[in-house]
């Protein structure tokens, strides 16, 4: 997949979870999610589509709200 493909295409996944997740995580936040989950995705299963990136960053996303709930 050459890199600007791919790098629209996790564009468009930090977008959609930044939007989901607005009023819990920043922006950065978000981005260094889908930053861990394309590494890990690459790491365990040698791709890393988007939408696996997606739903393993949404996981890790809904992980953190919970752990900051608990603390507040």
């Amino acid at each position: 997949m050459p890199e600007k493909t791919a790098s629209r295409e996790f564009t468009a996944v930090i977008d959609r979870l930044s939007s989901e997740f607005a009023s819990v995580h920043a922006t950065e936040t978000v981005s260094r999610c889908v930053e861990a989950a394309r590494q890990g995705a690459l790491d365990v299963t040698g791709r890393m589509t988007p939408d696996l990136v997606e739903r393993i960053a949404r996981q890790h996303l809904q992980v953190l709200a919970l752990a900051f709930a608990e603390r507040g």
